[in-house]
């Protein structure tokens, strides 16, 4: 096949430029220069620097999931702290007494929660938590036990309230009663034990578990509540407490007046409620304490 002329022409044209373009290159071309040297051994750096961040990434977060394994296992021996102990412990106590307090009975329904808000309400208490547990035994009257902050359990028996026909606004006052003991500090200030307040909210990991800490927080809630009762200084503040509060409105403050008459009646004409007087001392005492004109003994 003949090529034509002017075809061969540039194609001759086109060889003799490559030539000479390729004889007008530096010798040194033919080797690597030092700048692709040096950008292979960044592109090298790089790809170890990556490498050994990925290593770093996989072992920090193998550090986590190990130090959070380590605290829930951990956190499995922790004691409540003071915003849960008390709530938890009161909790215990009454699961430990259910068969002597008897509060597992289909209760009848008094409408007291409500009844108890609105009283609470009309004294300028607001935004306070409470349960009120009804008891099926003469054993406990009425008490308050500690629980989480702002929130109260009141423990009311049934046989107690039946027989002194009380009313709502008279079931109330007692609460109130009560109310005033536990946030004063009363409760807490008695079974608190020496060590107790290093215990609350510590940890027993690895370590022995004191029980007989606890066991004596225990017996102290049943010396309290079943025998010991309340100081007449105790007494006399929360009878003084309730009387200033309550005078500026008369229901409320006779209301008071005689539910105490009530239940100094009681104490000394019905043999069940005699150890009332160890618990609360001495109904008949209140009633001095709030007649006016009287000189307060205590």
């Amino acid at each position: 096949m003949r090529v034509p002329l002017i075809s061969f022409l540039l194609l001759i044209s086109f060889f003799l430029l490559e030539v000479e373009a390729q004889q007008s290159k530096p010798s040194e071309d033919l080797t690597p220069s030092s700048e692709s040297i040096e950008f292979d051994k960044i592109k090298e750096v790089l790809k170890s620097d990556r490498l050994g961040a990925e290593v770093e990434k996989k072992k920090a977060i193998k550090r986590k999931k190990k130090i959070k394994r380590i605290q829930k296992k951990v956190g499995r021996y922790d004691i409540p702290g003071p915003e849960r102990f008390w709530s938890f412990f009161s909790e215990y106590w009454l699961v430990k007494n259910a068969t002597v307090l008897k509060w597992d009975f289909k209760k009848p329904d008094y409408g007291l929660e409500k009844a108890f808000k609105e009283f609470l309400e009309s004294m300028g208490v607001f935004e306070i938590r409470y349960k009120i547990l009804l008891v099926n035994s003469p054993d406990v009257s009425h008490f308050a036990l500690p629980s989480n902050p702002n929130e109260y359990i009141f423990l009311l028996s049934v046989p107690f309230i039946r027989t002194l026909d009380l009313s709502k606004l008279e079931i109330s006052l007692l609460l109130f009663e009560d109310y005033l003991r536990v946030k004063n500090d009363f409760f807490k200030d008695f079974v608190t034990v020496a060590g107790l307040e290093s215990f609350i909210g510590g940890n027993f990991y690895e370590k022995k578990f004191d029980s007989k800490l606890l066991e004596s927080v225990s017996s102290r809630y049943d010396d309290l509540i079943f025998d010991k009762g309340f100081s007449f200084k105790q007494q006399y503040k929360v009878t003084n407490r309730m009387n200033q509060m309550l005078r500026s409105n008369s229901k409320l403050w006779n209301g008071y007046y005689l539910m105490i008459g009530k239940i100094d009646n009681l104490v000394k004409t019905n043999i069940l409620y005699q150890k009332y007087l160890k618990i609360y001392p001495s109904p008949e005492l209140q009633l001095s304490w709030l007649r006016p004109g009287k000189k307060k003994v205590l």
